[in-house]
């Protein structure tokens, strides 16, 4: 972990050191998705009459998770620009102060859920019932939720520093810890009771304790720690904290403005009927287990695209960025002509109904045209915030879901009578919107830093980083 990072002179070796990061990382990520989907499926079959407190109570909880983690991410972003700049002894400090952040906004969320949490369920209108059971389950996610939030600073820690594996490992057990708590506590093993969607919550917490505990004694056992500041209490910097903070703006703004935008969907699908909810719902199920192979490649290319920032290597950020969008292109071509080519296979795991089937599965076949953008626009976005490009992503995001996406999509599926099918369209749109958008911008700001040093992309001369 100490050691230096260099800039990427290869095409070889930067392919070599995205792969090496990007495989784990894209695995822990997969790997939040079966802890959920783990949830799901043990209550549905234990306890299917408490399915709906399960979803409802984990709404508004996965909204204000998915918002922490982004207010997080300038601890990635600066671990991996000081690692570049040769000076990790100032890493520790990033690391406290993300804990700090992390602890913060984990217990502030945890209250507002567990006390407000019911209330607002009430105040959208949802059957006093549905209400009474899932109040309990929300109060149990959320106190989880400092403990997770925790977790994922010492991951992106982690990741900074080239080390996934050991927070992908962690988190393999973190999802048999979730299942076999689930098994005992959801329908009632060995003499324990029965506790339905609630004992579904506390495996949950209990996975996300045991990934907390399991990365910091991994954190503080390593004979490099000290070296990298972990013990120390770190001066007084405004300026580092101030920018570490805003970058965390920006990506958590932008993480709870596609959150928002595609809940949105979610109610134009409503009111198409429930045969349209059922099959979105699998097209959103599709594309989120899709989308963790972009987003785990995103956190590795912004790792490298940080490191030669910070080291001011300028052909160092064109090969990084440019490998992870090859990468990402190619992984999901791939992903993209499997689900094309067999969608109703897909779509056949999801339900059993014929008619529901072809509806999702023609859904599906369509979806193939986002998958490519939608991670493009990803990877795209972590590269220009590994680079203190910090409010375009979150510009550009609230542009192409909030602002464009929601009226095309209601225009689309219902004046225009498109139903299902308006909805994927105008996903796609959106896609292909925010993915033009951050690859130009990308590529505006580089062709600019070549420009002002009078060199091409291959002959960049270094420069350090500031002190940030």
């Amino acid at each position: 972990m100490t050691r230096e990072a260099t800039p990427l002179r290869s095409r070889a070796g930067g392919l070599s050191d995205l792969l090496k990061l990007a495989g784990p990382v894209i695995a822990s990520r997969i790997g939040v998705m079966t802890m959920g989907l783990t949830d799901t499926v043990v209550v549905g079959h234990a306890a299917p009459a408490q399915l709906a407190h399960l979803a409802l109570a984990w709404a508004p909880t996965s909204v204000v998770l998915t918002t922490g983690m982004g207010l997080l991410q300038g601890v990635q972003v600066l671990t991996s620009r000081h690692v570049g700049a040769g000076r990790p002894e100032l890493t520790g400090a990033v690391l406290r102060r993300g804990l700090v952040y992390a602890a913060w906004i984990g217990l502030a969320s945890a209250i507002l859920l567990a006390v407000g949490g019911g209330p607002v369920l009430r105040a959208l209108g949802v059957q006093p019932a549905l209400v009474a059971g899932a109040t309990p389950v929300l109060q149990v996610l959320a106190a989880s939720l400092p403990s997770m939030l925790l977790g994922v600073v010492l991951s992106m820690f982690l990741e900074a520093h080239a080390r996934p594996m050991a927070g992908f490992w962690l988190m393999v057990l973190a999802n048999l810890a979730n299942l076999g708590l689930n098994l005992l506590l959801v329908g009632g093993s060995f003499g324990l009771p029965a506790l339905g969607a609630v004992g579904s919550a506390v495996g949950t917490f209990g996975a996300r304790t045991l990934l907390l505990a399991g990365l910091a004694l991994f954190l503080v056992t390593r004979p490099e720690a000290r070296g990298l500041g972990l013990f120390q209490r770190p001066p007084k910097d405004r300026f580092a904290s101030g920018e570490q903070r805003r970058i965390g703006y920006g990506a958590g703004v932008s993480y709870f403005v596609e959150v928002a935008a595609f809940a949105a969907m979610n109610v134009l699908a409503g009111r198409l009927g429930a045969e349209v909810v059922a099959s979105w719902s699998i097209v959103l199920n599709v594309a989120a287990m899709v989308f963790m192979a972009p987003l785990g490649l995103s956190v590795a290319t912004s790792v490298l695209v940080g490191r030669a920032f910070g080291a001011g290597d300028a052909a160092g950020e064109v090969s990084a960025a440019s490998l992870g969008f090859g990468v990402c292109v190619a992984m999901l071509s791939v992903v993209s002509l499997v689900i094309g080519v067999w969608p109703h296979a897909v779509a056949s795991l999801y339900t059993g109904d014929p008619r529901l089937q072809a509806k999702a599965a023609g859904a599906l076949l369509l979806c193939v045209l986002f998958y490519v953008p939608d991670g493009l626009q990803v990877v795209a976005g972590q590269s220009l915030r590994a680079r203190s490009d910090i409010w375009m992503p979150t510009l550009t995001h609230t542009l192409s879901y909030a602002v464009f996406m929601i009226p095309f999509g209601w225009w689309l599926s219902t004046p225009q009578g498109l139903g299902l099918h308006g909805l994927v369209w105008a996903v796609i749109a959106a896609s292909w919107l925010a993915a033009a958008l951050l690859l130009g911008r990308f590529a505006w700001l580089i062709r600019g830093d070549l420009r002002r040093r009078g060199s091409s992309p291959l002959r960049a001369a270094p420069r350090r980083a500031s002190p940030a």
